[in-house]
């Protein structure tokens, strides 16, 4: 069987997930007799190297024995060892050019590389991810955020709790003002944001009522592709038909935009795919919309208003309505985003937990046992080189 290891995260800034938990290792280890997991030592994971020996896990400083390396964000150029299979989000099946080089090296040095986002069922559906608390943390954020600006009520970090246990407790009491949320998406983004809504007593209304009537108490509309696109020249939605052909749509979004005081955004986009408004859109319409939260995180992208990560420490920003410029956040004349490329970190010990509980069920017993078309479908480069599927990124991968 192959040496199955955990390395220690090199991007800064520094990421304290990790792709399985102690007692996950333990039981991977005793149920498949001759399997080996070896963990990388490292003083910034959210779970200590003690609680890896406690369970019986081998900590080491050198990696190299692991035949498979299991991380969670890019691997600096610099840490990559030749002639491994590495899974890891490498950010790299859309061409990123500020991964290009990285890319490139994995190519370099003969590197076969299973991206986690590439692992999907065959009806596209991603396998596995972070993004149930991508939508925990970024949903909480923006309820956060709205309530600094707003002074009505007041909302802690997550990254101050323990855990997700915990920060449920946060929200007992909480009253939040007669709000309207819009929420995009339908994946794990969208559940894990309607996890928080149903946690702070958010009801949901249909579409209709929600661009038609006031409340007296805080509301979310849920807004999926067919709610948001249809076909410019038939007024109808098929979802295989929009990925493919997207400049065919409109969006609908800004039937919503006057009456949304929150955006919760956590619809998959890709170039191609229109906005969910364009910047003019903001300065000419009135509206009630104060505050994004784009957790899908693509600048420039389904959110023309995200301008680029923020950062962990300070994850709302300002974008000034007259030059559409980065300012500090909670001004009157400023729309409030929150853009934190990992959101899950907040919370990393829960969403390691459920990332391994996936990994092991959906990947690692094939993985190790020689691999399946799932694996095959997910596996950019092997040895080095792009395979059939990636064909496309040819040019990305010249150098």
């Amino acid at each position: 069987m192959p040496v199955l290891g955990l390395i220690k995260e090199g991007k800064v800034p520094s990421d304290n997930r990790v792709a399985l938990t102690p007692k996950q290792c333990k039981w991977l280890i005793e149920s498949n007799p001759g399997l080996d997991i070896i963990v990388e030592s490292s003083n910034t994971r959210c779970y200590k190297d003690q609680e890896y020996i406690n369970e019986g896990i081998k900590i080491v400083t050198d990696i190299s024995n692991a035949d498979i390396l299991l991380g969670i964000k890019e691997v600096p150029k610099e840490q990559l060892i030749s002639n491994k299979t590495y899974l890891f989000f490498s950010h790299t099946k859309k061409a990123q050019i500020y991964n290009q080089a990285l890319f490139q090296a994995m190519m370099d040095k003969h590197i076969t590389l299973i991206d986690y986002e590439c692992l999907e069922h065959e009806d596209g559906q991603r396998l596995i991810g972070f993004g149930f608390f991508a939508g925990i943390v970024g949903a909480h954020n923006g309820i956060m955020a709205y309530g600094n600006r707003t002074k009505q009520f007041h909302l802690g970090r997550v990254k101050e709790v323990k855990d997700y246990l915990e920060l449920i407790h946060t929200y007992f009491g909480l009253k939040l003002p007669p709000i309207k949320i819009a929420i995009t998406g339908s994946g794990r983004v969208a559940h894990g944001v309607l996890e928080i809504m149903n946690l702070m007593d958010v009801q949901q209304v249909e579409p209709d009522e929600f661009k038609s009537r006031n409340y007296a108490y805080p509301v979310y509309v849920h807004l999926k592709g067919r709610d948001l696109y249809l076909r410019k020249d038939n007024n109808t939605y098929e979802r295989n038909d929009f990925h493919e052909h997207p400049e065919q749509y409109r969006c609908l979004f800004n039937e919503f935009l006057p009456h949304a005081h929150i955006l919760m955004n956590g619809i998959y986009w890709e170039p191609g795919i229109p906005p969910l408004f364009t910047l003019q859109d903001l300065k000419d319409d009135e509206y009630n919309l104060t505050t994004i939260a784009d957790i899908t995180d693509d600048a420039h992208g389904s959110v023309p208003c995200n301008l680029g990560d923020a950062s962990s420490d300070e994850p709302v920003y300002g974008v000034n309505l007259d030059t559409l410029q980065k300012e500090e956040p909670y001004h009157h004349n400023c729309i409030d985003v929150m853009a934190v490329g990992n959101l899950p970190n907040e919370l990393p010990r829960d969403a390691s937990r459920f990332f391994g509980e996936q990994l092991i069920k959906y990947v690692l017993s094939d993985l190790v046992a020689g691999g399946n078309s799932i694996i095959k479908n997910a596996t950019m480069l092997e040895h080095g080189n792009l395979t059939s599927n990636y064909k496309y990124l040819s040019d990305y991968a010249k150098h």
